[in-house]
């Protein structure tokens, strides 16, 4: 039994795999691994880094890939029609993480960061980057609806493509500019941001929609649904866990040697995804969506795209620049942050009664 399946039903916590019943404590437990590893194990962070292909970092992208697999196995495409007919819930999605989440950012940096412009300029970075990666897990561990979840994550991946640069030069240079703020110059390629877009969402994308088609074609869907896609479900908290290791392990020294400075760049951080989050909840609430499609689109507003945000930080200012560092500490709160917020959400479910017809539980 999956979390996925079951986790808003009363009574169901002592039925639940060991997996999911502890989850949190397994990400805990993998946040602590990965920092000591980087810490205490002399070349780790080192031998990882070498491990890319095109300053992918090769490690990151297979746990990121096992991941979304098996929750991209599992959407019904034959139902994507219901979600892009839904057009409330397109534009709320992109007011949410075009407008709202890289203006409240800007703001936060400066108000919380300014006198360290190398964070501020980090943590800008990392608003700009919105999610088309891991929210796919917490959507799915929030009992989201699957099929909203890929169309919105597609419809961020292009806006990513063509937007992430102008909205760069926009909240870096042109917008203090006209406030007499410092300005910053972003260098970055269209071909770095679609890089990202393709590996790390069109992989599993195309993988996940064939699985299902071939699979369901050849056995049938009840087969698939009632028999493959339970033996593949715990791959993708496996792959999570991996990728949080891997992730922390690259940065633990960096992490851990600058502890008042992670406390710094921590502070805006939680309160963006507080307010990211809440307002997507009640966005959704207002403009009547169902409790699938409003956890949806409250996770796909407060995710955020650490891959992308990470490698423009590294290649535009450094390794060791505060502006990478910025980016790391990002999923060092987002992680925790967001699986809490999983299970607020489940509490959150009853109070949206049970789900529609178009709810995405098998």
């Amino acid at each position: 039994m999956s979390v996925t399946e079951d986790a808003g039903r009363p009574g169901v916590v002592g039925k639940l795999s060991t997996l999911d019943r502890f989850l949190p404590v397994w990400i805990a437990a993998a946040m602590i691994i990965g920092l000591l590893g980087g810490r205490l194990v002399p070349g780790l962070d080192t031998a990882l880094n070498a491990v890319e292909i095109d300053g992918i970092s090769l490690p990151i992208a297979i746990g990121l890939l096992i991941m979304m697999y098996p929750v991209l196995a599992k959407v019904r495409y034959d139902r994507l029609d219901t979600v892009t007919g839904d057009r409330k819930l397109l534009w709320a999605s992109l007011v949410l993480n075009w407008i709202v989440g890289p203006a409240l950012m800007f703001a936060l940096a400066w108000l919380l960061l300014p006198d360290l412009p190398e964070y501020r300029t980090g943590l800008i970075i990392v608003g700009l980057a919105r999610c088309i990666a891991m929210v796919i897990i917490w959507n799915d561990l929030a009992c989201g609806d699957r099929e909203a979840a890929a169309v919105l994550v597609a419809l961020n991946s292009v806006f990513q493509v063509v937007m992430f640069g102008v909205l760069g030069w926009f909240y870096l240079s042109v917008l203090p500019g006209w406030l007499g703020l410092a300005q910053t110059d972003l260098a970055v390629s269209g071909w770095q941001i679609a890089k990202s877009v393709l590996i790390f969402l069109g992989i599993p994308l195309v993988a996940g929609f064939l699985t299902r088609r071939l699979g369901e074609r050849a056995r049938g869907r009840e087969w698939y649904e009632t028999r493959f896609l339970p033996r593949i479900g715990p791959a993708a908290l496996y792959g999570l866990l991996f990728t949080i290791v891997v992730l922390f392990a690259l940065q633990g020294d960096q992490i851990t040697s600058r502890p008042g400075d992670v406390v710094r760049i921590a502070v805006p951080l939680l309160v963006y995804f507080a307010i990211m989050w809440g307002g997507g909840y009640a966005f959704g609430k207002a403009l009547g969506l169902n409790y699938e499609r409003t956890t949806t689109l409250a996770f796909t507003a407060a995710g955020n795209n650490f891959e992308l945000a990470i490698a423009v930080a590294i290649a535009t200012f450094g390794a060791t620049s505060g502006q990478a560092l910025a980016g790391v500490v990002g999923p060092l709160i987002e992680v925790p942050v967001l699986v809490g917020l999983v299970y607020v959400s489940l509490a959150l479910r009853r109070r949206f009664g049970s789900a529609t017809p178009h709810g995405n539980r098998p």
